[in-house]
């Protein structure tokens, strides 16, 4: 195989950086083990965020979220650390990371964790009539 699951998560410059812009992610295949059962759990991450200085690389995010695929981790748990693991590699202005957990045994989960840096303001949005 040509490459490999990694926690390593590689960074570009930023092409606008004086302005703010959303950046959305969706990885519709994301996979972990429920740390109870050991049994696969399925979600579709989405990713929006605010680069400031930096934007991370999509091959490396590939590769970082293939990491997962087999380790153990609760949906908050692991929602968390990607936020927090993408907040390390790119210093967002502004990131939320969704995780909508396919049913398990009737229930869905949901989980939305988000970063804001300090003393951002979201911008006020236009409207046109």
């Amino acid at each position: 195989m040509s490459s490999q699951p990694t926690k390593r998560l590689e960074t570009f410059a930023n092409p606008q950086q004086s302005r703010d812009y959303t950046i959305r992610i969706r990885i519709p295949e994301f996979t972990c083990l429920c740390p109870k059962t050991g049994q696969p759990d399925f979600a579709e991450i989405t990713l929006e965020y605010v680069a400031d200085r930096l934007c991370v690389e999509l091959k490396s995010l590939k590769t970082y979220i293939w990491s997962y695929r087999n380790e153990g981790a609760f949906h908050e748990a692991v929602t968390n650390r990607i936020l927090d693991d993408l907040v390390a590699a790119v210093n967002p202005r502004f990131l939320r990371v969704t995780a909508d957990f396919n049913v398990r045994g009737g229930i869905y989960t949901k989980v939305v964790a988000e970063h804001r840096a300090d003393g951002w303001q979201i911008p006020t949005p236009v409207r046109l009539a």
